[in-house]
């Protein structure tokens, strides 16, 4: 069975066990959390489409790690200019393990 969820303004096709990365949301390690913005459920041949969302159905997860990605170096330059701009960004994010889908 899988889950098309929406979270961090993305959409994730998740299954139970999955471990993932998602956009950083402000839950304690080892919390369970309900992600309640699921779009589409699948099993098998038989597949449910919300529109936009399906009612009452539910992933649960639990956290197990909050951190930030690898830095991603940005450099702008204007040839023939003298413009050279270094940058750099790095995003944070919140590991989870989906336990179960419900719906």
């Amino acid at each position: 069975m899988y889950a098309v969820i929406k979270t961090g303004g993305k959409q994730y096709k998740v299954t139970a066990g999955e471990k993932l990365k998602i956009e950083q949301i402000p839950a304690d390690i080892g919390q369970e959390i309900s992600l309640n913005e699921v779009l589409a459920m699948g099993h098998g041949e038989q597949i449910k489409v919300g529109s936009p969302l399906i009612q009452g159905a539910s992933v649960k997860a639990v956290v197990l790690a909050q951190g930030r990605h690898d830095k991603v170096r940005i450099f702008k330059m204007r040839r023939r200019k003298h413009y050279q701009k270094r940058q750099g960004h790095r995003q944070n994010y919140t590991q989870i393990q989906i336990q179960s889908i419900e719906g």
